[in-house]
């Protein structure tokens, strides 16, 4: 079965899937982009705000912020494609556990030495 919408090893087999699982395949995509949106904005923050923090530091909080606010639209489109392949194919969902594992390990890392860096404050 050959389609013209775009991706097309996405689309170019298997059936259509019922409709709402493809709208909730998108309201997840939609989900990493708001996630997206977050790390940004605390990237930004944590440069522009002074916490009282060596500036080394809050300089490489704030790119690592934002590097992996950078990353998560391409996970989230690969998410995105990898999940609506597999439904049009009917194969089980793949798992994206260690990208996400990264990405809240990063998270959680950046929050632990915010948290520090205000409690020492």
């Amino acid at each position: 079965m050959t389609s013209d919408r775009w991706p097309g090893y996405v689309y170019g087999e298997g059936e259509e899937p019922d409709y709402r699982f493809s709208l909730a395949n998108e309201r997840t995509f939609l989900a990493w982009l708001r996630t997206t949106l977050a790390l940004l904005a605390a990237g930004v923050a944590v440069d522009v705000i002074d916490i009282g923090a060596p500036a080394a530091m809050t300089t490489g909080l704030a790119a690592m912020l934002l590097a992996l606010g950078a990353l998560c639209p391409l996970l989230a489109f690969l998410r995105w494609a990898m999940a609506e392949r597999a439904m049009r194919r009917e194969e089980p969902l793949p798992s994206l556990g260690v990208s996400a594992a990264v990405i809240t390990g990063v998270v959680l890392v950046a929050a632990a030495a915010l948290a520090v860096v205000v409690a020492g404050g």
